[in-house]
């Protein structure tokens, strides 16, 4: 079961050093590469307060969320200078306004009704949040909730006695493993964490298309 206090003392402490100011560079660098016609709908699995959500709007596509913590997205929408239309799905909120929507609560409450269709999935920080053991439900929830709509996922690779996640450690033959029936896997990139993680190194991120197969 996903430690939901954990996550929710995190936001409440301010304790974010996995939220990046100026979103992620990898998803600049290699969101071209998933080929969405104009306007898709892509779907942020524990999507946080993320700025990678600004700049999927900026490029004009919609964005669908999902986030524990109503706090982070209280704070998205402010940010965002958006004022949010809140209605319960069953268990969970649903934040909307223009091209944006949110679910708040547990991510496995959500189904492919309320989430409706998305063209694409960007995972930069839902995978590595999850310990192993919730890892191969995770996958399994995403893939059917989605329909194996086409994936740009971000992970990280390290020896995992360096560092205690999260974020953990999700080698490749573990994503193939997750992944490898649903999708056609190719690595796209791997990166040196220069700064490493938590101050150990070497950390590397590495990125993966995902295509249905």
């Amino acid at each position: 079961m996903m430690d939901e206090e954990f996550w929710h003392g995190k936001w409440r402490r301010g304790e974010i050093a996995f939220h990046e100011a100026d979103g992620n560079p990898l998803l600049r660098r290699y969101f071209p590469r998933l080929d969405l016609p104009a306007g898709a709908r892509l779907f942020l699995p524990l999507c946080g307060k993320t700025r990678d959500i600004a700049w999927l709007l900026a490029q004009g596509h919609a964005v669908a969320g999902a986030e524990l913590s109503r706090l982070a997205i209280e704070q998205l929408f402010a940010e965002l200078g958006l004022v949010p239309h809140i209605t319960p799905v069953g268990p969970l909120e649903r934040f909307e306004a223009g091209r944006l929507t949110v679910f708040v609560g547990n991510l496995f409450d959500l189904d492919r009704h309320a989430l409706g269709e998305v063209g694409a999935i960007y995972d930069r920080a839902a995978l590595v949040a999850l310990p192993e053991p919730m890892r191969p439900r995770y996958a399994a929830h995403l893939v059917h909730l989605t329909h194996a709509a086409p994936q740009l996922l971000i992970a990280f690779d390290y020896e995992p006695s360096l560092v205690v996640g999260p974020p953990f450690a999700v080698p490749e033959p573990e994503i193939r493993r997750h992944y490898g029936a649903a999708y056609h896997v190719t690595l796209a990139g791997r990166h040196e964490l220069k700064e490493g993680l938590k101050g150990r190194k070497p950390v590397e991120e590495t990125v993966w298309l995902l295509r249905p197969r």
